[in-house]
């Protein structure tokens, strides 16, 4: 298992994340009772072939194909959710141009609310989210 998890984070740290302008599609589920963010994300996507997720990049995909998406990964829980934090990370810096984003509810501790809001508040690339100005977008979360 650490063979695969020391494969796995080489692969969030170096494999390409570059997603066109306006094209980045994000979701949260973490600590959410449902997948309906994902669900509605992936819908999205299917329905809009302009845009993609972090799953249809090169690095998303070698991701997956290592199995560390859904229930079945082969690392904990917690080292998974780290190889994807950083593949993440990596992919907000890189994007351009508005976000669409799937996080109704977002948890506090959640990728979203931690690390990938924060990161889009700092890439000077991203000017909006869902159409909104970035800052007002995230202001929804100050108090939550």
């Amino acid at each position: 298992m650490r063979e695969l998890y020391h494969q796995a984070l080489e692969t969030a740290q170096t494999a390409d994340v570059t997603t066109p302008p306006d094209s980045l599609v994000l979701y949260s589920i973490s600590f959410l009772p449902s997948k309906e963010n994902k669900e509605q994300a992936l819908l999205f996507v299917k329905t809009h072939p302009d845009k993609m997720m972090i799953d249809h990049t090169p690095c998303g995909e070698s991701l997956i194909a290592m199995g560390l998406d859904g229930p079945n990964a082969r690392l904990s829980d917690e080292e998974t959710a780290h190889i994807w934090s950083v593949a993440s990370k990596r992919l907000i810096e890189k994007a351009r141009g508005n976000v669409t984003a799937f996080v109704k509810g977002a948890d506090p501790r959640s990728v979203f609310r931690k690390m990938e809001l924060p990161a889009i508040l700092q890439n000077v690339q991203i000017k909006t989210i869902n159409g909104q100005d970035k800052h007002n977008f995230a202001a929804q979360f100050k108090d939550a």
